[in-house]
């Protein structure tokens, strides 16, 4: 099997799914403030499927609003332009990307791991004082990568698996060994396709790497989550291993012994609503 180099994944992106020109537009206005959020609204409910999960998502217990929401410029108005958007960036993202491509992937497992990640990343930026929606999001994207390949070469990542598993390896050294470019590359390059913010790029790009110089506070958050939500086995995968944590990450967060063990119990809790909104 023949080595994939990053261009060939590059000149192969314009074949991958495309979200919604208005969550396109939403992600690259991230770090925008003169947004004209009643235009917004208006494109975003245009989608029918779109809003309904979106509603879903923001009448959910995790949000905790003391009235019912029944548009979007309602939901933004009580959550916020950042949390709306970003309710809808995970309703759109979840659902893009075509399942059962690649055998031996599952892709309930990666979602169920990725929705864990973003609750977990939510709840450690709140505790920390940390922007709660770029956590959010960035726990949801933190693995997207693993979708461009499994999409883009569905029998290379086939290799890949029956690689870890004969090697009882990690997935980012089997992924190098096997096809020559792992998930984190492939997710720096779908970030860039679509316009990511260079907040969300550096915290996909060094997720798991967070002491490297210039990665950011926010890839230490979704490093963390990342371990965590592999620790508490949300994805329900029957291999799954919890990978080593940074202890400069670690330490940069701060928590106490009982801090921790409200992040796992707030995680958990906010994990399974969302999940069950995102992956119906």
């Amino acid at each position: 099997m023949s080595m994939l180099a990053i261009d060939d994944l590059a000149r192969g992106l314009d074949d991958l799914p495309s979200l919604p020109a208005v969550v396109m537009e939403l992600l690259g206005a991230i770090e925008q403030e003169d947004i004209d959020i009643s235009v917004l609204a208006r494109k975003v409910a245009l989608d029918q499927a779109l809003t309904a999960k979106t509603l879903r998502l923001a009448n959910s217990s995790t949000f905790g609003l003391q009235v019912k929401v029944t548009t979007i410029q309602q939901a933004m108005t009580f959550l916020g332009f950042q949390t709306t958007r970003n309710l809808i960036t995970a309703a759109a993202i979840t659902g893009c990307f075509p399942a059962g491509r690649c055998p031996g992937f599952s892709d309930k497992a990666f979602w169920r791991h990725s929705v864990a990640t973003a609750a977990c990343a939510r709840v450690l930026a709140r505790r920390v004082r940390f922007n709660q929606d770029y956590a959010f999001t960035a726990g949801l994207l933190h693995d997207i990568g693993r979708l461009v390949l499994v999409t883009r070469y569905p029998e290379h990542y086939r290799a890949v698996l029956e690689h870890r598993a004969a090697e009882d390896g990690e997935l980012l050294a089997a992924e190098r060994a096997v096809i020559g470019i792992d998930h984190v590359a492939a997710g720096v390059a779908l970030a860039e396709h679509w316009n990511f913010s260079d907040t969300m790029r550096h915290a996909i790009e060094w997720h798991h790497a967070p002491e490297q110089a210039g990665a950011g506070f926010l890839a230490t958050i979704v490093h963390v989550a990342n371990a965590v939500a592999h620790a508490l086995d949300l994805a329900g995968e029957t291999d799954e291993l919890a990978p080593a944590v940074s202890s400069v990450a670690w330490t940069a967060l701060g928590l106490s012994e009982e801090a921790w063990l409200h992040v796992f119990h707030e995680t958990e809790l906010q994990f399974e609503e969302m999940a069950a909104i995102l992956m119906a």
